[in-house]
């Protein structure tokens, strides 16, 4: 089957067998190992990146599914050398032990963030509940999320959903 999406601004076409997951795809296909593949049941979180603008756990989408569609993933947060503030968070609040969970998070918060700049701690938590941690207890997960929240520039805020790359 053949697939053509936009990745991180940038148009990409392959083959692929139909049963290919996104997560398989984004990691093995296109080599971007940000997004990480860990329950395989849409459980755990760890996949999830944009698409369409909106987060959805990789693991539980087809390639296929994304054929036509603007995917972005964590790799593309940082931006000309600079980390998005949800990025910045987790390293000044220790928001991350293992890391295993933190692209899914980052990119959760970021969605979170996008849409709402200030949000509570009971629509941070609800934000991620999706998402499992089994290192930090969400704490400073949380924490992080607020610090981003709280020095974010709104003209830094994500545009980059559906630009494409020459």
């Amino acid at each position: 089957m053949h697939v053509k999406m936009i990745v991180n601004g940038k148009e990409y076409e392959s083959e692929i067998e139909p049963r290919l997951l996104l997560v398989h795809f984004i990691r093995d296909e296109l080599g971007l190992t940000g997004t990480h593949w860990g329950c395989d049941t849409s459980n755990c979180g760890t996949c999830v990146l944009w698409m369409d603008g909106i987060p959805v756990k990789s693991c539980t989408v087809l390639a296929a599914m994304a054929n036509g569609r603007v995917i972005r993933t964590v790799e593309d947060l940082e931006t000309g050398g600079q980390l998005d503030p949800v990025q910045q968070g987790f390293m000044e609040m220790h928001g991350l032990q293992c890391g295993f969970c933190t692209p899914g998070m980052m990119m959760t918060a970021r969605w979170l963030l996008d849409h709402n700049s200030n949000p509570s701690e009971t629509e941070i938590r609800e934000a991620i509940s999706g998402q499992f941690c089994r290192c930090t207890g969400y704490e400073n997960i949380v924490r992080a999320i607020r610090w981003a929240s709280e020095h974010q520039d709104a003209s830094a805020e994500s545009t980059k959903v559906g630009e494409v790359v020459a």
